[in-house]
């Protein structure tokens, strides 16, 4: 059962752009959409994902169970107490690990191959 877990978690990557970015903004904690595209700005991101993009991809990523929505509601007066709120899955934080560490595979071999500058210690 593990085995076929993790091959149908790699089969699945890369993840989409979009998609690792909630990802990684979840990994913190709870939050809703466009508390999800703040975080991508704080990041220092130069390709943030439109309000349209990011709620289709939360749709898709629901349905795939890689996130959830989070019963967690602030309070009365907060002023945003239409927004729908997240959570990463045990799935979506599996996916987003096999994900950083494909990436850091690519980036270590873009150090070896000259494209990039040693990392120093």
């Amino acid at each position: 059962m593990g085995m076929d877990r993790d091959r149908r978690e790699r089969e699945s990557l890369p993840l989409r752009r979009v998609e690792f970015h909630i990802l990684l903004s979840l990994a913190a904690g709870e939050r809703h959409g466009y508390g999800i595209i703040q975080d991508i700005e704080a990041r220092d991101e130069k390709a943030v994902p439109d309000v349209g993009t990011m709620y289709r991809a939360l749709a898709r990523m629901v349905e795939n169970r890689l996130i959830e929505a989070a019963a967690r509601r602030p309070a009365a007066d907060a002023g945003d107490e239409r927004r729908n709120y997240y959570r990463i899955t045990d799935a979506g934080r599996r996916m987003a690990r096999a994900e950083a560490r494909r990436l850091e595979a690519l980036t270590r071999a873009a150090r070896i191959g000259g494209l990039l500058a040693k990392a120093t210690k």
